[in-house]
């Protein structure tokens, strides 16, 4: 029997990459018929659809896509109510990000869909684009840059109240030690530095040999460098504040690949602009795209990124195994590696 799958790419996790990686991941033999649409995030900015967020692409769309399919791969479609009334026949959808919020699993698990997700296929790019900041507002690097493509050299930035800090021999603490976390930490402790973790979810002994853990207070007094890590819980949201901020050593440097709303964006430019903070690295915000006029894009010392931590090749292709290879357990009938509402599943 044939299985009709609709890749429902986009333009970083291509219809033909789904493709692609399900036709390695199932034998020669297997009869599928794969569908591709192309969904148009990232040249439309994803957000809500009907109950769901962060999905890209209409209702209307996606139930005629998904007609007769029995799978679907997708990074940003939207897995709403309506579009499991209209697609009977869907079994799994998977999608390739770290969670499947554009997924509605409550509905989900009522009409007998298993959604799957991909753990970890942004860890590596995440942490690199992480350091990348560090370093950048460590050094100055984006003031600078800024300056000298405006024709002005900078050479005072050899006064030593200008000059920037080096990651050998200072303190750098990390709120999270997760995929993305456990990377910056072992690529900054063989830098040179002496590395502290706050990670409620995570044993001591689990750090060992690569960083000490510690609380959060004792974390932010101690590091001249705090980069955060965590997930947004209603004990992480905002954690971030004044009395924080004031808490980390003058001079220091704070930088978040996380989500905006771990911060206090307006503290974080009161702190920049009194000099108690020496610079700030951000790829998250409390809202995307920031709005034009914001204070953060006129604070000195800040270096921005537009949310494109997780953004390289190599997350694409990994994204699309992830999602190709569940699809695969699924056909075999073997258990899922990744679902996200495992009670359809009887578990």
């Amino acid at each position: 029997m044939t299985t009709t799958v609709l890749a429902a790419g986009d333009h970083f996790v291509l219809p033909r990459l789904l493709r692609e990686e399900l036709r390695a991941a199932v034998p020669d033999d297997t009869a599928l018929d794969v569908r591709e649409i192309r969904l148009p995030w990232p040249h439309t900015p994803f957000g809500p659809v009907a109950e769901v967020d962060e999905a890209s692409g209409t209702e209307d769309q996606l139930i005629e896509a998904l007609a007769g399919a029995r799978i679907c791969l997708t990074q940003l479609a939207p897995l709403t109510e309506r579009v499991l009334k209209a697609c009977p026949d869907l079994e799994l959808f998977c999608v390739s990000r770290g969670g499947p919020v554009n997924a509605d699993l409550e509905a989900a698990t009522r009409h007998g869909v298993a959604v799957c997700y991909a753990p970890g296929r942004n860890a590596t790019a995440t942490a690199e684009h992480t350091l990348a900041l560090i370093l950048a507002a460590a050094r100055g690097i984006g003031a600078v840059h800024t300056d000298l493509t405006r024709g002005v050299w900078r050479g005072d930035y050899y006064d030593y109240d200008n000059c920037g800090i080096e990651i050998d021999g200072s303190v750098v603490g990390l709120v999270g030690f997760g995929a993305i976390g456990s990377r910056v930490a072992r690529v900054l402790a063989a830098m040179g530095a002496k590395v502290l973790v706050h990670d409620p979810y995570v044993a001591p002994e689990a750090v060992a040999g690569v960083a000490e853990s510690v609380p959060l207070d004792e974390l932010l007094s101690r590091s001249r460098i705090v980069s955060l890590h965590a997930r947004v819980t209603e004990e992480t949201r905002g954690m971030l504040g004044a009395a924080e901020i004031a808490a980390m050593p003058p001079g220091s440097v704070l930088v978040n690949c996380a989500r905006g709303a771990l911060v206090d964006y307006e503290a974080v430019c009161d702190a920049l602009d009194s000099g108690h903070l020496a610079g700030a690295g951000f790829d998250v915000f409390p809202a995307e795209p920031v709005p034009a006029g914001a204070r953060l894009l006129a604070t000195p010392g800040v270096v921005l990124t537009p949310h494109i931590a997780g953004a390289s090749r190599e997350v694409a292709h990994r994204a699309a195994r992830i999602v190709a290879a569940e699809a695969a357990r699924h056909l075999r009938g073997e258990p899922l590696a990744h679902c996200a509402n495992p009670r359809v599943l009887g578990r």
